[in-house]
């Protein structure tokens, strides 16, 4: 269904919000004959894979409990699976990601980065990948702060070799892993925090010998640099995923799907490739 891209280049993980607050698409692909189109578009757009989401993490959000996420995503994902898409979900809360598997979803995608036992028990006899990221935030939403750090790549490098060691001794192998720096409010209200991250990004991933995933799209580092809202990081977010791109990162988290894949196929083109 998928166009899909050049040799070499990273995955897209096109993402699809059924939320009311997301930060900058809430309340666009609310019901599901929405999300399902928008999906659809994104996967001929050039996205290999949907990351479906209906709890909102951004820090003004409503918290919604787990029977109404999954009132969400039931039936866009049961749609998505039927016709052979790949599907992760978007979340952090044990009983949706139980369901979401035996829904056939293949990956979890997990804000908190399985630090609640449910969720590590749900997940851990499954084949399922999984998405881990690094926050700064003591809650499973971003947070309006600024951590004081002298070297941020060092500080990730040490939260993922500590997760790595603790899941496997739960029976987690970390060939299953895929691991997220955070970005944005995630990680420092401070904007120079996210840049100092993609900047150095190739080094995290040569220290942790594990598939990287970035998601720098429409995110507040980007309009606090350039005093720009969420819909008008654009061009913003199209800079930073080719820099991601070309530091060797393997998937790249995107609401515009289209945009990143013909970038990258431009460049690839340029280059010979």
């Amino acid at each position: 269904m998928s166009r899909g891209l050049p040799l070499g280049t990273p995955r897209l993980l096109g993402v699809v919000n059924l939320t009311s607050d997301s930060f900058s698409d809430g309340g666009q692909f609310l019901a599901p004959a929405d999300a399902l189109r928008r999906a659809l578009a994104l996967l001929e757009d050039g996205a290999s894979r949907i990351d479906l989401g209906a709890q909102s993490t951004n820090p003004d959000a409503q918290r919604v409990g787990p029977a109404e996420e999954w009132r969400r995503l039931g039936p866009v994902l049961s749609e998505l699976v039927r016709s052979g898409v790949e599907v992760s979900i978007d979340t952090f809360e044990p009983e949706v990601m139980e369901r979401a598997l035996d829904a056939g979803a293949c990956c979890i995608n997990d804000v908190t980065a399985l630090r609640d036992e449910r969720a590590l028990r749900v997940v851990k006899s499954r084949s399922c990948e999984l998405i881990l990221m690094h926050s700064t935030s003591s809650e499973a939403r971003a947070q309006r702060h600024a951590p004081l750090e002298s070297d941020w790549i060092e500080r990730i490098a040490r939260f993922f070799e500590q997760r790595l060691e603790s899941l496997e001794l739960a029976g987690v192998v970390r060939e299953r892993i895929i691991v997220d720096p955070g970005l944005g409010l995630f990680l420092s209200s401070d904007a120079g925090a996210s840049f100092e991250v993609l900047r150095r990004i190739a080094q995290l991933r040569e220290r942790l010998q594990r598939p990287i995933c970035v998601a720098p799209s429409r995110k507040s580092f980007l309009g606090a640099a350039l005093g720009r809202a969420p819909l008008e990081r654009g061009p913003a977010t199209l800079a930073a995923e080719l820099w991601c791109a070309a530091q060797g990162v393997d998937w790249i988290r995107t609401h515009d799907v289209r945009a990143a894949a013909d970038a990258l196929a431009t460049w690839l083109a340029l280059a010979g490739d």
